[in-house]
């Protein structure tokens, strides 16, 4: 008998193990999945009496941070001290020899001690949010804290992981644009695409013309319902903003901080009316003009017979370069109408002195002209995939949005692309029934859809696979009124691209990314972010 109450009790206690450590799998949902996570047994208990301890100055500010936001989950108020004990607490470390991959990092977690080491800083800033999220939602008990036990080596799948933001159609806060860095951060993203300038308004000072805040940063109005339709409504109201120089710096050196670069776009030379309406001149036809109050593209370019145009958009770059230290700078070249040159006389001129046998060679004259500029300046010019049109400069990057084949293409002469194909990457998208979302500007784009997407087309071979630097979700806000709305198109769509992006393609999983995906989002109801529900 009492062997018999003794094998109870031990079956009782391995299946209370059991059912313990199934719990503990199903709250460490880490988005986006590590490449090798090992579960172990026990939790890591943190209290008060923790400590973060750094090695030196470089990691200092990412111990303030890793505190900053312990306490924010969990109201567990720990300490953060410089040495090298590597006792109880959070121990921070910085080792390049964990991984060829800077990205690259270790997280252990025993019931004695936590230890994060990175490659790199961002490498340590990536296990830092691994970290953070082993931490269960809902953890505000302001004492002990339980911690899973578990090791994760990590490393990306691609070195440009993105989210662009047009805040032209519609202009956001400088304190939404931190948050929505704060969230990119959250999903291991490292490049911030920033739309600063187009048709519909102008959003970057420039000292040296102060019209494009004065006179381009306003439209006049703004269409109310969707473009294609035939009775277009305006709603009479005058609409704008911009950032100053001030907050551009301030929003970079918070993106730094995160470990993210800013890539600021700068459209040339199509989606110029906003300028020209500040500068008439600078067009083939004088003008006058105002800030485009339709959306959809106007046939109002900049005039490519002009010095004056270049002079000008030579100028603006030189200013934004100083605000912008990231290595890129993207000059738009997309949907860029030739009809204004066709009947130009400048234009016409310039083509005949250069031997440009039509109106897309112009087109690559004027940005052959423009990446000389830029390279002058030590940055790299990177574009959308149009400035294939006419030929491509010899050092540029291509942003493939209409489809795969401009990537491609570019892949195999030898240039670097960002894979951004909207069926994929749009997230103005619908997500659902056009019945029960919110206006959009059509098509359909789901979170399975999202995941399916693959930066990497089968139909390059190996040398020019490595032209591939990754992807990218593009965030275009003509129907996106509100920050709000933003959110609702954005999330949890971005979680998606994160785990493509990172997560090597043999462990990606649809069904256990959106198990995981359950948890995670129990962290945005904490945060107070508007994501949208999934679907049952």
């Amino acid at each position: 008998m009492k062997v018999f109450n003794l094998f109870s009790k031990l079956f009782l206690l391995l299946g209370m193990i059991a059912i313990t450590n199934q719990n503990v799998q199903a709250q460490v949902s880490i988005v986006p999945a590590p490449n090798h996570l090992k579960l172990g047994n026990g939790f890591y208990n943190l209290d008060v009496t923790d400590v973060i301890e750094f090695t030196d100055d470089q990691v200092k500010t990412l111990a303030d941070y890793l505190r900053e936001q312990v306490f924010a989950l969990t109201d567990v108020n720990v300490k953060i001290a410089q040495r090298k004990s590597q006792g109880k607490g959070i121990n921070l470390l910085i080792d390049a020899s964990i991984s060829d991959n800077k990205e690259a990092y270790t997280l252990d977690i025993t019931e004695d001690n936590i230890k994060v080491v990175g490659a790199s800083k961002q490498g340590l800033m990536f296990g830092i949010q691994s970290l953070l999220q082993v931490i269960y939602p809902n953890q505000k008990n302001g004492e002990i804290v339980e911690i899973p036990v578990l090791t994760v080596k990590d490393q990306p799948s691609f070195k440009w992981r993105g989210m662009h933001l047009d805040v032209c159609r519609h202009f956001y806060s400088v304190e939404f644009v931190k948050h929505m860095l704060d969230m990119m951060a959250m999903h291991k993203l490292n490049t911030f695409h920033w739309h600063l300038t187009d048709d519909q308004g102008w959003r970057i000072e420039i000292k040296k013309y102060p019209k494009l805040t004065e006179i381009s940063s306003v439209r006049p109005e703004t269409m109310v319902g969707h473009y294609v339709e035939e009775n277009q409504i305006f709603d009479g109201t005058p609409y704008g903003g911009f950032y100053t120089q001030e907050q551009i710096k301030e929003v970079v050196d918070y993106a730094t901080k995160l470990c993210i670069t800013v890539v600021p776009e700068i459209e040339m030379p199509g989606h110029a009316v906003a300028a020209l309406a500040a500068y008439p001149e600078l067009s083939c036809t004088g003008g006058p003009f105002e800030v485009y109050t339709k959306w959809g593209v106007s046939d109002d370019v900049y005039c490519a017979g002009k010095e004056e145009t270049f002079e000008f958009l030579q100028n603006i770059l030189s200013e934004v370069v100083e605000l912008f230290p990231g290595e890129y700078l993207h000059v738009g070249g997309d949907e860029c109408p030739k009809k204004r040159w066709e009947n130009c006389p400048l234009c016409q001129k310039r083509m005949k002195e250069n031997n440009l046998k039509d109106e897309m060679e112009l087109q690559s004259y004027f940005i052959k002209r423009m990446e000389t500029f830029v390279a002058s300046k030590g940055k790299k010019l990177i574009g959308w995939d149009e400035i294939l049109e006419g030929g491509l400069p010899e050092r540029a990057t291509v942003m493939s949005w209409r489809g795969y084949e401009g990537g491609i293409e570019a892949a195999h002469t030898g240039h670097d692309v960002v894979m951004t194909p909207g069926e994929f990457c749009y997230f103005d998208h619908l997500q659902g029934d056009q019945e029960y979302e919110p206006l959009s500007i059509g098509g359909f784009t789901s979170l399975n859809k999202v995941y399916q997407f693959k930066p990497v087309p089968p139909e390059l071979d190996k040398k020019s696979r490595k032209h591939i630097l990754g992807g990218q979700a593009n965030v275009w806000t003509e129907y996106i009124t509100s920050e709000d709305k933003v959110e609702y198109m954005v999330f949890p769509r971005l979680c998606a691209m994160s785990e493509v992006l990172w997560t090597n393609e043999s462990q990606q999983n649809y069904e256990d990314f959106v198990k995981r995906l359950k948890v995670h989002l129990k962290r945005f109801d904490s945060l107070g972010v508007n994501y949208r529900p999934l679907d049952e």
